[in-house]
């Protein structure tokens, strides 16, 4: 069932998930994932990833995952990793609108919600002079006024914990050709140990992307998420690459699963986020044995080890 069809407005889907959130999380998320999959979650002995993702979602609570999903607090975390040079210059963490400086911001800039999930809760600014300041702040403003312990659709726990929304406003990246704009390497990593990579081109914020799907060593795999447009453009391996590989290695160690999102830019690694759950545990691939595939890597751990 494609509902983004029957509800098209993305406002009113979110408002019906929030006032759903009474739904207990195993019921909703069961709910969701057959809507979605059109499968039964198999949440007792999972063995897709999209279904390992589920169990994630419910059973492991590490409380260092929230301070790793805030765009700005994740900061921190990557300068604990000894990584402060990949991190993309910040101008700076607002609680509300009224404290952006606008005047004194650069002409380009990307500013975006702490807590903000999709391209919904980005936006950039390539000339600030062309763009209605009230517009603007109208966006930031209703990113700052979401409530904090709203249950999320995905029931993705550390987005509501209670941390409040902020605005985070960045350098803008140039990328390296703007044909294909900035591309971005999504880093699938299971213990520390990188396994897939999501290569991402084309992409128009909020609304559509070209994705690809390759291999530890770069090579193109033959399988791609049925809700992403087939990445068909050539992407040369970055020169730069083992050394990306070592930084995912070093920002997911300790996770049994989380995606390191990186940039390669003239030759410079710079950091994008971390995610627990892509695209919340609810795609489909095809050809269908690849969520099989990815899934094995992904170890559950065990009771003791959860509560270490």
């Amino acid at each position: 069932m494609d509902y983004k069809k029957i509800i098209k407005s993305q406002k009113v889907r979110l408002a019906i998930l929030q006032a759903l959130g009474f739904v207990p999380d195993k019921m909703m998320i069961s709910i969701q994932y057959r809507i979605k999959t059109g499968r039964k979650l198999n949440i007792k002995t999972p063995n897709r990833f999209t279904e390992k993702l589920q169990w994630y979602k419910l059973n492991y609570k590490n409380p260092l995952m929230i301070k790793c999903v805030d765009k700005a607090d994740v900061r921190e975390y990557v300068i604990d990793k000894g990584m402060k040079s990949i991190l993309i210059p910040c101008y700076g963490v607002y609680e509300t609108i009224e404290e952006i400086p606008w005047d004194s911001l650069p002409r380009s800039f990307v500013i975006k919600d702490t807590l903000g999930m999709g391209g919904a809760s980005v936006k950039i600014i390539k000339d600030k002079n062309a763009e209605k300041k009230e517009e603007v702040y109208k966006l930031a403003n209703a990113w700052v006024h979401k409530k904090s312990n709203v249950k999320t659709g995905g029931r993705e726990w550390p987005y509501y914990s209670g941390k409040r929304h902020r605005i985070i406003i960045e350098e803008y990246i140039e990328p390296n050709d703007d044909a294909c704009g900035l591309i971005d390497y999504k880093f699938f990593c299971f213990n520390g140990v990188p396994k897939y990579i999501y290569v991402i081109s084309d992409r128009i914020i909020g609304k559509q992307a070209s994705l690809g799907i390759y291999d530890e060593n770069f090579n193109a795999i033959n399988a791609y998420r049925t809700d992403e447009k087939k990445l068909e453009r050539k992407i040369n391996k970055p020169e730069n690459f083992e050394e990306m590989k070592h930084v995912a290695r070093t920002l997911s160690e300790g996770f049994p699963e989380v995606r390191i999102d990186l940039y390669s830019v003239k030759g410079r690694i710079l950091f994008g986020e971390m995610t627990f759950w892509d695209g919340s545990g609810y795609m489909k691939y095809d050809p269908d044995d690849f969520d099989f595939e990815i899934g094995s890597c992904f170890e559950i751990p065990k009771h003791d080890e959860m509560e270490e």
